[in-house]
């Protein structure tokens, strides 16, 4: 492969500025029996779930309360940012992730339904959710991984029974609240990763409207086929064993 060459704008890269891993589930058992993930909130992206085997189901926090959602091999479900997600793997759960806002969740756009003590500052969080590997599966870190997992757990349970309480919005405005003073510090950041992928992405296919009306089809003779490598590791994620794909495509 030759090194990607971007033509016009932001082509080549994953189409929406969108980006794909995959997650086979965790099937380490919880508190309450279940076997899955981490629960947790993305605040500004929305994401999808490709089934593509096992089977599971996904268990939500949201303005409709708690809910729960089959997920079965070929079916698709995706949710918005707000909805507190924790998958749960009823066996081999293997899931295709499309996350909106390439770069973002990478850059910190979760948070862990931990327990109120620690979501009052960044360290704390930090301290019971950092890895000492964020690229490979260290040998250390599953202790790690399991145990953020056990504690989102019990933070979600207690955020479930405070819903079925006092109601979706009161139940979770404490924990939004505490979410959104954890990644302050990251904003400014999101700010400019948002303007150099997805809103790129959207401003050059106006760009390209624009020519198609005044009958320039410049931007077709400068078009390519690109591709992404089958990722080279995998790590303990959030919600499972997570293989990412490269952020930057390749010319084919």
């Amino acid at each position: 492969m030759e090194p990607l060459v971007r033509p016009r704008g932001v082509l080549g890269h994953f189409p929406g500025g969108t980006a794909i891993s995959r997650i086979r589930i965790y099937d380490w058992p919880t508190v309450d029996g279940l076997r899955g993930g981490a629960p947790h909130v993305h605040l500004l992206c929305t994401e999808g779930y490709v089934v593509i085997g096992g089977s599971g189901r996904l268990q939500t926090l949201g303005p409709d309360g708690y809910a729960e959602t089959p997920l079965r091999p070929d079916e698709i479900v995706w949710f918005t940012p707000g909805v507190i997600h924790r998958a749960v793997n009823d066996g081999d759960l293997d899931i295709l992730v499309v996350m909106q806002n390439a770069g973002l969740p990478e850059a910190g756009d979760a948070v862990l339904t931990l327990p109120p003590e620690f979501l009052t500052d960044a360290e704390a969080y930090a301290g019971q959710v950092r890895l000492s590997s964020p690229t490979r599966m260290a040998t250390q870190d599953e202790e790690v991984a399991r145990r953020r997992r056990d504690l989102a757990v019990e933070g979600f349970l207690a955020l479930r029974e405070r819903v079925e309480a006092e109601g979706p919005e009161a139940g979770l405005a404490d924990f939004h609240a505490a979410a959104r003073r954890l990644v302050e510090p990251r904003l400014s950041n999101w700010h400019e990763r948002w303007e150099r992928g997805p809103l790129a992405a959207a401003r050059e296919s106006g760009r390209q409207l624009a020519a198609l009306v005044d009958g320039d089809t410049g931007h077709l003779g400068a078009g390519g086929v690109f591709g992404l490598a089958a990722p080279r590791y995998d790590r303990y994620g959030m919600c499972g064993r997570l293989s990412a794909y490269d952020a930057e495509p390749e010319r084919r």
